[in-house]
């Protein structure tokens, strides 16, 4: 009988990469994804409180508030290994969110508030899967708030904190074997959490048109404790398969970002960003149950990610006094490697292109759209925990729309 630890391992996976990896897009500004979602160095809104709370004493207005929605679309391919099989991933409409409001007290002192949506999925492979053993359907949303102060030091310098609250939910159904004439059970899996990290950041204007931005975003543990296990099972194998609770850590981990942007002249700027994502954090997964039996043990599950960098590149023109284009591209390089490739994150390397617009119909008013695309370059590889090989190919469609007023 395959243990019931070996299987949550695909819930485990999931999570992780929803709340940082995996489709990694980081769509926290409709401006900054048209520029290939750089911003560590930008400062023209209240955004800068997620990219870079030292950007946010450099805001000109007193008021600065943006919002803005995007709207995930989705496939994934699989297709098995020495053998003639294929399965498509369906992955429902995501709709993450983002707001922002920051104020400037004085005139070096800035306070404000973030609240995003960066963590989130819902995706479902087909009921009787070749892997429907790792994972059938998942839902998962969480939800950040981050209260910034930042303050400027003179004309050139500014330095910003923030505290980050996370709180997230998740949900997932996945098919358990069974012994001999059985069959296959199934089980449901649902927990919450919110835990605590922080984000700091410094801004650098050392002559004009010049922007150098740095900011570190701190490793977050989300703990999960007593997940509800809920299992569907014969009379037969009910003792084996009892309703249960689950303990366990997902280490998200800390990123450190650097960013350069520099207006050539009033209608052109150009900018990059390096994200380095401290990914080795996840090296394994400990599940600790309330109740253990010969089919449901404590264990620990290998992942091995590695500590990536992800390069970007943006370009804005402001075409006109109402309208301002923009276009980007990025390369985020997959953590994961080829022996633990897993069908809830066919993790790949990933091309980004971007574009994006604003129009200014009003004083101070901008409406803001986006669109990017995601494409995995095509990856094989095995899970070797579970001797599960295949070949992966994903491509996602994302454009978003928003709003911003400074004031």
């Amino acid at each position: 009988m395959r243990k019931v630890t070996i299987l949550l391992l695909a819930f485990i996976t999931v999570a992780m990469t929803s709340f940082a990896g995996g489709y990694q897009v980081g769509l926290h500004s409709q401006r900054n994804i048209g520029m290939g979602l750089i911003g560590t160095s930008l400062s023209y809104d209240a955004s800068c409180l997620f990219y870079n709370p030292g950007g946010a004493s450099f805001i000109d207005s007193k008021f600065s508030v943006s919002g803005g929605m995007s709207f995930i679309m989705g496939r994934a391919t699989f297709q098995a290994k020495d053998v003639a099989y294929q399965a498509n991933l369906k992955h429902e409409l995501n709709t993450p969110f983002y707001l922002y409001a920051s104020y400037k007290a004085t005139k070096d002192l800035s306070v404000g508030l973030a609240v995003n949506t960066p963590y989130g999925n819902k995706l479902s492979w087909p009921d009787d899967w070749k892997g429907r053993y790792l994972i059938q359907n998942l839902s998962f949303q969480a939800i950040t708030i981050q209260p910034t102060v930042s303050y400027k030091f003179g004309k050139y310098v500014g330095i910003g904190a923030g505290l980050v609250i996370s709180t997230g939910s998740v949900e997932l159904n996945k098919a358990v074997p069974l012994d001999g004439v059985n069959g296959d059970g199934t089980m449901n899996l649902k927990g919450s959490t919110t835990q605590i990290g922080w984000n700091a950041g410094i801004m650098v204007h050392p002559f004009e048109g010049l922007s150098l931005g740095l900011d570190y975003r701190s490793e977050i543990n989300m703990a999960l404790k007593n997940a509800d296990v809920k299992f569907n099972v014969p009379a037969s194998l009910a003792t084996n398969f009892p309703d249960n609770k689950a303990d366990v850590t997902l280490p998200l981990p800390a990123n450190l970002d650097f960013g350069i942007s520099y207006e050539i002249n009033k209608k052109w700027m150009i900018g990059v960003g390096l994200n380095y994502v401290f990914w080795d954090v996840y090296d394994s997964l400990v599940f600790k149950f309330k109740t253990e039996t010969p089919a449901v043990k404590r264990t620990a599950n290998p992942s091995l990610y590695q500590k990536q960098v992800i390069t970007r590149v943006g370009v804005q023109w402001k075409a006109c006094k109402v309208a301002t284009l923009r276009i980007g591209g990025y390369y985020d390089p997959s953590p994961v490697q080829s022996d633990y490739l897993h069908p809830q994150t066919p993790s790949s390397d990933e091309m980004g292109f971007t574009c994006g617009f604003s129009l200014y119909p009003l004083k101070g008013l901008s409406i803001d759209a986006s669109f990017l695309y995601l494409k995995g370059l095509e990856r094989s590889g095995t899970y070797s925990p579970d001797n599960f090989a295949g070949t992966y190919s994903t491509g996602f469609y994302i454009p978003g729309i928003g709003l911003t007023y400074n004031f």
